[in-house]
């Protein structure tokens, strides 16, 4: 059998010694861009669970006021039940009852996107500052 000199054939201990350091250098130019997919990600999947809530405490708010004799107090006592501590603190609500049966009766919630979600995309120009999530649901008055 015939011996092949590793150092010709590129495949011995020289050709690993000239990559060292390749692994890092790629690591260090993919991290940021995996960093902000995944932040975005997180973030997105926040917002994404505080509209189901804000939905939710808007559908239930709004069959509570299309109830006669329901007073406001009620239908956001019924809203409070239905959204978490930290999507409460910057609600605004807005409710029209309507007058009598058969009137439209509308439902609308508002909510900071900072107290939704943490601002994680800042740094790339991507603020959730004065932003906001809004739900409005509207039924008829029974």
């Amino acid at each position: 059998m015939k011996r092949v000199d590793s150092v010709k054939t590129g495949r011995g201990p020289k050709r690993r010694k000239d990559r060292s350091g390749m692994l890092s250098a790629e690591l260090i130019m993919t991290l940021p861009i995996l960093a902000i997919v995944l932040f975005g990600l997180f973030e997105f999947a926040l917002l994404f669970t505080a509209r189901g809530e804000l939905s939710e405490a808007s559908r239930v708010a709004a069959r509570k006021a299309s109830i006669p004799g329901v007073t406001y107090d009620a239908v956001e006592e019924e809203i409070r039940r239905v959204l978490s501590p930290r999507l409460q603190r910057t609600m605004e609500v807005s409710i029209d009852q309507g007058q009598r049966s058969g009137d439209v009766v509308t439902v609308a919630i508002a909510c900071n996107m900072n107290s939704a979600s943490p601002d994680l995309l800042w740094p790339i120009g991507y603020s959730l500052k004065n932003r906001k999530l809004y739900e409005v649901t509207k039924m008829i008055r029974e």
